[in-house]
């Protein structure tokens, strides 16, 4: 597969991810790991979006802290559960689709006939809700939109290495290798760069001032005459700690948005209901009912919730979780120590759990911050609000998700905590 890599408003955007929603009780990180093994081990890239991991690898030219340009605009046609849509873009022709929430097919193709042909054989699948094409095709049903005017500027849905502390132990030792090796050839040629050079403030102040005015001059006729555009200043990396979900507020309204989902629909049972980071998903598997029963019950019991068929004995029904008073938090601890008190915690109460650190970074193309993070998954019979208290003595807790298991009626807790 050639570079998945295109260009939107000057920004770089990832495509050709392989994507797969979450299974049950798997952290998204977990579940990529284990995804990429047994598709392909070099896909060593993931994004989460929407109970949804996608898969992508450096080879295609992804990098980590890259946003998913399938993310971005599945957000820009929030009405739709499916649709298919194409775009020319600088690189060829980059093809979209999604169908019943879930992103089907995401990828570049370097000519336009080929990007037809696989518009016209998904087009033929009944029951798209939106199309999007090129003008000059003509195809039916279609508009026409600009992928400029459909990316947002700034997106959560960005790429993160699967294996973080491998991944940043291999090219540190080649870095300090590297240096070494420069170091014992050019000991003497770097000592002399090394030497302290003369100051600007040894120098007579009025010619320094004459000299500097005289390049900046330069260099601006050297813009006109080449019409050089200077580059945006990239935006400062905010680290997520700066704004995190008040923990109280964000259990109570998992709780209300997951309670909102769990009613007795006649002829349907509940399998499950989850909230995560930004919706809250029940499913419903068909017992006796019909599909029509189902939606004017739900239309009913569930006001402005978002029915997807996944298939005709299993539905999806989704509402938007509000966001909550956020505050900045972060834990004193380093990770070993936090991640060693997170244990005693549980140990106190007699509850397993499984933990582990993993070291995220953020970019924004120039910069990068790496974040110490301490996960948790966990099982009980706490309700949000009763389980998070357990977590009092922290700093910089974040609730990514929690599940209802109806079958087992018990809670499933995601929780990340970021460290010093």
């Amino acid at each position: 597969m050639a570079n998945q890599v295109i260009s939107v408003n000057r920004k770089k955007y990832a495509v050709g991810l392989f994507w797969q929603p979450i299974a049950s009780g798997f952290f998204a990180r977990n579940y990529a790991r284990n995804l990429a093994r047994g598709v392909d081990k070099k896909l060593n890239l993931f994004t989460e979006y929407r109970s949804m991991v996608g898969l992508g690898a450096r080879k295609f030219g992804h990098r980590a802290g890259m946003p998913s340009a399938a993310a971005s605009i599945v957000d820009a046609f929030p009405e739709f559960s499916s649709f298919l849509a194409v775009f020319q873009v600088d690189r060829g022709y980059y093809l979209v689709a999604m169908r019943n929430g879930v992103i089907l097919e995401d990828k570049l193709f370097p000519t336009e006939s080929e990007a037809r042909a696989e518009y016209s054989k998904l087009s033929q699948i009944p029951d798209w809700g939106a199309f999007v094409a090129p003008g000059a095709w003509g195809m039916p049903r279609a508009v026409e939109r600009l992928i400029t005017e459909i990316v947002p500027g700034g997106v959560r849905a960005v790429l993160h290495s699967i294996s973080r502390v491998r991944a940043g132990l291999v090219p540190v030792l080649i870095i300090v290798l590297f240096l070494a090796l420069i170091g014992s050839i050019f000991r003497e040629p770097l000592r002399q760069m090394m030497m302290p050079r003369p100051q600007v403030s040894q120098i007579n102040p009025e010619l320094a001032a004459e000299y500097k005015r005289q390049i900046e001059e330069k260099n601006r006729e050297l813009d006109a005459e080449f019409n050089i555009e200077k580059a945006p200043e990239p935006e400062p990396i905010v680290p997520p700690y700066e704004n995190l979900p008040n923990v109280a507020a964000r259990a109570d309204m998992c709780f209300r948005a997951m309670a909102f989902l769990m009613q007795n629909v006649t002829g349907w049972n509940q399998t499950s209901v989850e909230c995560g980071e930004t919706q809250a998903v029940a499913e419903f598997q068909r017992d006796f009912g019909t599909l029509d029963d189902f939606y004017a019950m739900a239309t009913e019991l569930m006001p402005g919730a978002v029915v997807a068929k996944q298939n005709e004995d299993m539905l999806r029904v989704s509402v938007p979780v509000p966001a909550v008073s956020s505050v900045a938090s972060q834990d004193e601890r380093d990770a070993e120590t936090l991640l060693r008190d997170v244990q005693s915690a549980f140990q106190s109460i007699g509850a397993s759990i499984e933990s582990q650190i993993v070291v995220d970074v953020l970019s924004n193309g120039v910069d990068t911050m790496s974040l110490n993070i301490v996960e948790i998954a966990v099982e009980s019979k706490l309700v949000p609000s009763q389980f998070m208290r357990i977590f009092d003595e922290f700093g910089g807790v974040y609730m990514t998700r929690c599940a209802w298991n109806a079958a087992r009626r018990i809670w499933n807790y995601e929780v990340i905590i970021y460290a010093k």
